[in-house]
């Protein structure tokens, strides 16, 4: 496998930055996850969007344009004789001293693209039959210290709350805000089904997940009602339904949270339902940016 590194393509073992780099030092940089099914890369144009979006948001300036990232992107997967594939776009702030001043920094920010074969996070058994979690006693991180809407590196909470999940020897574990209400999984956005209707937080405590605001679109489609609002944790015990969303996850079915059967202890209907029309709107043109022409 070959990386895309500031221009290059390089092996991935030979793979390498500068330890001064800011974005190892202090994870400042920024990140997508994406996907491409079947020779189109879903939705590419939103995920380049978010990735300018948080830059911007953290004054970092990426040395290529939106056209030239997805170009890179693009090529990358190519290189590599990619079809369906996950896909890491990283900008960090790059080459700088041990303080922290990002003026600091010399030189052009990093950009690095990785390309990997990569099927489901939580594999096909464990999509199909649902996955254990519990209510992580780490908080998400407050909207008004870092703003959720940035995809940084900064991930230290949630790898602070998979742990829990690790120890308690379930598959995922989900995180509340500082106000005790549902916010989000350790890497994807947590929605609910109760008497038909969808509920799911509003992005002021969450990332704006792009696969997240497809199955909003999807349900409206099917006309299942959705309701952005916050809930407790009393509220997810009680679902009929549970599941999470991201480009990683997909749509992955919860099926028991704290040792609590949620609903009927298996993959409720409106999630399959929507688990089927999110496959069939991948790997499609409509949905899709060709990575291969002809």
């Amino acid at each position: 496998m070959k990386v895309y590194i500031n221009g290059e393509f390089v092996p991935e073992e030979e793979a390498k930055i500068s330890v001064f780099d800011h974005g190892l030092l202090y994870g400042d940089g920024v990140f997508e996850g994406i996907r491409a099914y079947d020779g189109y890369v879903f939705k590419l144009d939103r995920h380049i969007e978010r990735l300018y979006d948080s830059a911007k948001a953290i004054a970092l300036e990426i040395p290529l344009s939106k056209d030239q990232m997805t170009q890179a992107i693009l090529e990358t997967l190519r290189v590599n004789k990619l079809r369906s594939a996950y896909i890491r776009p990283i900008v960090t702030r790059g080459v700088g001293d041990l303080g922290i001043d990002p003026r600091r920094c010399h030189g052009k920010p990093s950009v690095i693209i990785i390309v990997k074969e990569w099927k489901s996070l939580y594999g096909e058994e464990k999509s199909q039959h649902g996955l254990r979690a519990i209510v992580a006693h780490t908080r998400a991180r407050s909207p008004d210290s870092l703003s959720q809407n940035i995809k940084s590196l900064n991930y230290l909470s949630n790898i602070m709350a998979k742990i829990e999940a690790n120890f308690a020897g379930v598959d995922e574990a989900i995180m509340l805000d500082s106000n005790g209400f549902v916010a989000e999984g350790t890497a994807d956005n947590v929605f609910i089904v109760k008497n038909g209707t969808i509920f799911v937080p509003p992005t002021v405590t969450n990332l704006p997940g792009i696969t997240r605001e497809t199955v909003i679109e999807l349900a409206l489609k099917e006309r299942i009602p959705v309701r952005e609002e916050f809930f407790g944790v009393p509220a997810l015990y009680a679902a009929d339904e549970c599941f999470i969303t991201g480009t990683a996850a997909e749509i992955a079915p919860i099926v028991e949270i704290d040792g609590r059967k949620i609903g009927t202890g298996k993959p409720g209907p409106i999630t399959q339902r929507l688990i089927e029309r999110f496959r069939a709107i991948t790997g499609i043109p409509e949905t899709g940016t060709p990575i291969y022409e002809g």
